[in-house]
């Protein structure tokens, strides 16, 4: 068995685990996510053998006792060769960090990873009904991410309201004579839902304020997503193929070819 531990945020933990499995599944091997077992329970995974906080609790503390050996891959570059031979060699092991990527494999498997990160029944259809309100729209999901951001990497993604209300007017204006419905998730509760209201409309946009599940569910049902570069909207792209753009710079016109997919986003990523 392949535990798979780390630290982070869920669609961190969803794209790490999602390597893993990938590498089991072609070595013939079994994996679980120690995250999912025990946090975020939104998804199939959390339902399946293993997963379970009786094994999560075993799997952590046989591993800090040197009961299970544990391999780390915390060093970016791209060689994995003496991780993989090491996670080879044992029959039970413990896996961490970042850096465990096997992005070929993650591709060649992705159809099960969306599967195994299905949403439960009751997010799925919170999301759905909300989705299907809105009729023919062309919906847009836009992913604030804030909090975190305003340090990370200095603040290059910390982006303002007014700059993002800049960037959603220019999709509007690129879908002409369409009703364009905006659906904002994020994460900043000092959010100025006026300002949106009132650049847009306040018929035009809405604010789901559901938990990371429903909001990841409802981002992947939308038929365009924007947000700052995150494994959040990644993900949230993922389960359909929804065409993303990554706001890298808030000042940049955007043009239908700026969205990107998820294949690209996420070969780009590693």
């Amino acid at each position: 068995m392949i535990f798979v531990r780390d630290k982070g945020r869920m669609c961190n933990n969803i794209l790490q685990y999602g390597h893993v499995y990938a590498w089991a599944r072609e070595h013939g091997r079994s994996s679980m996510s120690m995250r999912f077992a025990y946090k975020y329970p939104y998804f199939h995974i959390c339902d399946t053998r293993w997963h379970n906080f009786f094994v999560y609790v075993f799997a952590k503390y046989a591993a800090k006792t040197g009961l299970l050996p544990v391999v780390s891959f915390n060093k970016p570059g791209g060689d994995t060769t003496a991780g993989e031979a090491f996670m080879a060699d044992h029959k039970n092991v413990v896996v961490e960090g970042w850096y465990v990527q096997f992005p070929s494999l993650f591709l060649k498997y992705k159809g099960d990873i969306v599967r195994l990160f299905s949403f439960h029944d009751n997010i799925r259809r919170k999301a759905d009904a909300l989705v299907a309100s809105y009729g023919g729209c062309v919906k847009l999901g836009v992913h604030i991410r804030r909090g975190d951001y305003a340090r990370w990497q200095d603040g290059r993604y910390f982006f303002s309201d007014s700059q993002y209300i800049h960037v959603i007017r220019q999709f509007v204006d690129l879908h002409p004579g369409s009703d364009v419905h905006v659906f904002i998730c994020g994460n900043d509760p000092s959010l100025d839902r006026n300002a949106y209201r009132q650049a847009l409309g306040t018929d035009h946009v809405s604010f789901p304020e559901g938990n990371p599940g429903e909001d990841l569910c409802l981002l992947s049902r939308m038929d365009a997503l924007i947000g700052p570069p995150s494994t959040f909207s990644l993900v949230a792209s993922m389960y359909r193929n929804v065409p993303l753009y990554w706001i890298m710079d808030a000042g940049r016109p955007l043009e239908k070819r700026s969205f990107k997919h998820f294949d690209d986003l996420f070969t780009h990523l590693i």
